[in-house]
């Protein structure tokens, strides 16, 4: 498959890689498992109990692969195509399910153009229209390197928005799966391995590990999903999770490289940069 992989100057390779990420992952497996195939899917073959962050830790794995692994990242897509090719069965209610159902793979695939714009809503600068249009270029193109079939991608950014609250509205359930989420992430710590200066920002005063991943993640939902899940969300609520959203956006690009960016992320970033200033000196001395 001749799919163009992703490189400097690409808004994932800005965006995919940083452990800001983690602020939304919860929110984004809410989402997922809201749709019937996805709950039904992750219940039976997923370890999100047993294993959280390391059910987390692989996923960001993945993904960075996806973004900074060059030519490696459509055998990344097919790497995990084949790993979801088993995964079938009948849920709760009856009805069948099989993880690489059209609508499904692209609904996993989608949360995360949307999420990446919440992610910078609340904890970086807001994209504007024109830079959401890039993203979701982008994100057709990832799509293409998961082989997620090109007629459950919305052409454009309207059609996607259209998309998104269509299948909230009509698609989505308050299916167990996500309610169970939403309940393993109060027990959960923060992620091993985060960098001192965000672990700081993860357990506010008052507040244990499990709860902030609660918090936060109830309230960078969308509003219609919350009311589909049934979930409280006050106003002073949303002071709180804006106040530590300026926190993170002020703080993030401060850090150094190696504390903003997750492993592969950073080593495939600075390859880049090295090589980058490789050809300039070749250039300046031709």
């Amino acid at each position: 498959m001749d799919v163009e992989p992703f490189g400097p100057g690409s808004m994932h390779w800005d965006t995919a890689g940083e452990y800001r990420n983690l602020l939304v992952a919860g929110s984004a497996l809410v989402l997922q498992t809201m749709h019937p195939a996805v709950g039904a899917a992750v219940a039976e073959h997923s370890t999100y109990k047993a294993d959280p962050w390391g059910r987390l830790n692989r996923t960001l794995a993945s993904v960075q692969k996806w973004v900074y692994g060059g030519a490696g990242g459509p055998a990344e897509g097919e790497r995990l195509r084949e790993l979801h090719k088993p995964i079938c069965g009948v849920d709760e209610r009856g009805r069948p399910y099989h993880a690489l159902n059209g609508e499904a793979w692209a609904w996993v695939h989608l949360t995360l153009f949307e999420r990446f714009i919440v992610l910078n809503r609340y904890f970086g600068t807001p994209f504007t229209v024109e830079q959401e249009r890039r993203l979701y270029a982008e994100s057709r193109q990832l799509g293409a390197i998961l082989r997620v079939p090109e007629r459950e991608l919305p052409a454009d950014l309207e059609a996607f928005w259209r998309y998104f609250d269509d299948m909230v509205a009509h698609r989505l359930e308050p299916h167990p799966t996500a309610l169970d989420v939403l309940s393993v992430l109060r027990g959960t710590p923060a992620p091993p391995g985060l960098p001192r200066p965000l672990r700081r920002l993860w357990t506010p005063v008052g507040a244990s590990s499990g709860e902030f991943n609660h918090f936060v993640t109830v309230g960078t939902l969308p509003p219609a999903v919350r009311k589909k899940l049934g979930l409280r969300w006050t106003a002073r609520e949303e002071r709180r999770l804006r106040h530590l959203g300026h926190a993170v956006a002020m703080l993030t690009p401060r850090l150094p490289e190696r504390l903003r960016y997750m492993p592969i992320a950073y080593h495939a970033r600075k390859a880049a940069a090295r090589s980058s200033r490789r050809l300039e000196r070749r250039l300046r001395s031709a």
